[in-house]
C-alpha cells in the first residue's frame, strides 16, 4: 500500500474509490498523568505523552490502511491528520484521506 500527503504519485493513473479513515483515543494511566503534570511546572518534553500520540498515530493510519484494503485499493493519496483532546489526559487521534486503485 502506497500512501502519500499529495493528490498524486508520479508515473501512475488511478480511479477514486472513496474517503477512508481510522481514529482512535488514546490516555496514559494516572500515574503518568500526574508524573506529566509535573513535568510542566519545569518545561521540557513531556515524553510520554510523545509517546502516546505516535502510538495513536500508528493506530490510526493501520485502521486507515485496512479500511483501505477492504476497498481494494493500491494507495491512499491526500493523507491527513487531525487531534483534538477529549478530555484531559486523552486525545483522539484520525487519520483520513482518499483510497485509490491503479489504472
Amino acid at each position: 500500500m502506497i500512501l502519500v500527503n499529495t493528490d498524486y504519485i508520479s508515473g501512475k493513473n488511478f480511479e477514486m474509490l472513496g474517503l477512508v479513515k481510522g481514529s482512535t483515543i488514546q490516555s496514559k494511566n494516572i500515574g503518568k498523568d500526574i508524573l506529566q503534570g509535573f513535568k510542566t511546572m519545569v518545561g521540557g518534553e513531556l515524553k510520554a505523552y510523545t509517546e502516546m500520540m505516535n502510538e495513536a498515530r500508528a493506530i490510526a493510519t493501520k485502521r486507515m490502511v485496512a479500511e483501505a484494503d477492504a476497498l481494494g485499493a493500491d494507495a491512499i493519496v491526500n493523507i491527513r491528520y487531525a487531534s483534538s483532546a477529549v478530555m484531559q489526559g486523552a486525545a483522539e487521534v484520525i487519520a483520513y484521506g482518499t483510497a485509490v486503485k491503479f489504472i
